[in-house]
């Protein structure tokens, strides 16, 4: 440990995964058959995930074991530096201690390998040897690339159109490990060609890949879906950040008040958050603040409700603050942030007040990540700038308070695949998006009524 970095070293690197599932108070809402609008059984989800993902969905233990082959393969990366970002405090002149979680150091550059390395695994030892996926910016798709490299499988990828032709080092990447890579929505599924009759200059979304990815796994044999946020199972692998997070305070000697992440599905907030949370539940006065995109505000404004995690009604119902899977948001350069939905045990958090949200204009992002650069030295992705844009609102409100509190916030991504969107930010051509509510209440109409 030194002063501006707290690391832990090999032998501290967590052996188990923590399920918030156990320690909430009351149980997230079931699945529901997206025909019948029942709940759905293990068996159910067998067609689309690997069965021990789906029983980690559904477990109720507090920690899960983490399998020797994937610690094997998390020692690449992990654990990963806690910094205190005393350059930022000293440009802020705030009293507040920032830290920051920094999961650029994976590979692909981002944290989410913490969950694309297990995913990989269950599946191939299931005998599993192809995977199928959606991306947005191409974090998730990478990782998941990297990941199918690993264990020797074949890897299918939909990237949203939109990012696929603003990030197409990203694309580069999941070349490189193997993977194959598709604009979507495409002519290559029943789903792609069935949004692209109903607009053929559709920029994608998210949902759209989710539904193309889903029916590539359906249709063929031998091959699953991954999903690279949102879904219980993925919260839990995230535990990792937070749970190296919690030792590093230890030796650091401090404690958080806030703990911030950005949030698109809400894997990474849930990453860091989740181990801390459950100090709250148990009554220590910490806030928890979740920052998502204006053009895209599932937390701030859409609905806790029922609704599809597709566009196209492929998948199961779940409930969750969602914008309607009909919503389309702007291309904004934060693609991972462009999910209409978020997840249900962030969304169940959030109706419980256990977790506030916050919304950001692009243009305010990307100045704070200018900020970040500077002061730190580390150049953030547009994603991850919605987190730090939120640890700078809650440092300056510590400066004005003059509150000395511990703000920490997860970096959870690079954005040296990103510069083209920087050279928009500079040149200004970048534009706020803030989404008409007409707009919002005309994709909400289309929820299904579940009583």
């Amino acid at each position: 440990m030194n002063s501006k970095r707290i690391l832990l070293s090999q032998s501290e690197r967590p052996t188990a995964w923590y399920n918030l599932q156990a320690d909430l108070p009351e149980p997230v809402p079931p699945p529901l058959h997206p025909g019948t609008k029942q709940p759905i059984g293990p068996a159910d989800l067998e067609p689309i995930f690997a069965k021990r993902l789906i029983a980690q969905e559904v477990s109720q233990e507090r920690w899960i074991e983490i399998p020797q082959a994937v610690q094997n393969a998390y020692a690449i990366w992990r654990p990963s530096p806690l910094v205190r970002a005393t350059g930022l405090e000293q440009a802020l002149k705030t009293p507040a201690r920032i830290y920051f979680k920094d999961e650029s150091h994976s590979p692909p550059g981002s944290h989410k390998p913490n969950t694309a390395v297990p995913q990989a695994y269950f599946n191939k030892i299931e005998g599993i040897n192809r995977l199928t996926t959606e991306t947005g910016a191409g974090q998730w798709g990478s990782a998941l690339a990297f990941a199918c490299a690993l264990f020797d499988m074949e890897c299918k990828v939909f990237m949203v159109k939109v990012s696929y032709q603003q990030k197409p080092y990203r694309r580069s990447m999941m070349r490189l490990w193997g993977s194959e890579v598709t604009a979507s929505p495409s002519t290559e599924t029943e789903a792609g060609r069935q949004l692209l009759a109903l607009d053929p200059d559709s920029p994608g979304s998210l949902g759209m890949a989710i539904s193309e990815a889903v029916e590539a796994a359906v249709t063929h044999e031998g091959t699953r879906y991954t999903l690279g946020s949102v879904l219980n199972h993925v919260m839990l692998h995230q535990s990792v950040i937070g749970l190296e997070a919690e030792k590093q305070f230890e030796l650091a000697g401090d404690s958080p008040d806030v703990v911030i992440g950005c949030v698109g599905g809400g894997s990474n907030f849930a990453g860091l958050a989740f181990p801390f949370l459950r100090h709250k539940i148990a009554g220590k006065p910490i806030r928890f603040v979740a920052c998502e995109p204006c053009s895209c505000p599932s937390m701030s404004r859409g609905q806790y409700r029922y609704d599809f995690g597709d566009t196209t009604k492929l998948t199961p119902l779940v409930k969750m603050f969602t914008l309607g899977h009909s919503f389309v948001p702007p291309g904004i350069h934060a693609g991972g942030l462009r999910y209409h939905g978020m997840a249900p045990m962030v969304s169940l958090g959030a109706k419980l007040g256990l977790i506030e949200a916050a919304s950001f204009h692009q243009i305010e992002c990307f100045e704070a990540a200018q900020i970040f650069a500077k002061t730190e030295g580390i150049i953030p992705a547009p994603e991850t700038s919605h987190a730090i844009r939120g640890a700078i609102v809650e440092a300056i409100r510590c400066r004005e308070e003059n509150r000395q509190e511990c703000i920490v916030f997860n970096f959870s991504g690079h954005g040296l695949c990103d510069l083209g969107s920087y050279d928009r930010f500079f040149s200004g051509e970048l534009e706020d998006y803030a989404y008409p509510q007409e707009k919002i209440e005309s994709a909400l109409a289309e929820l299904p009524e579940i009583d």
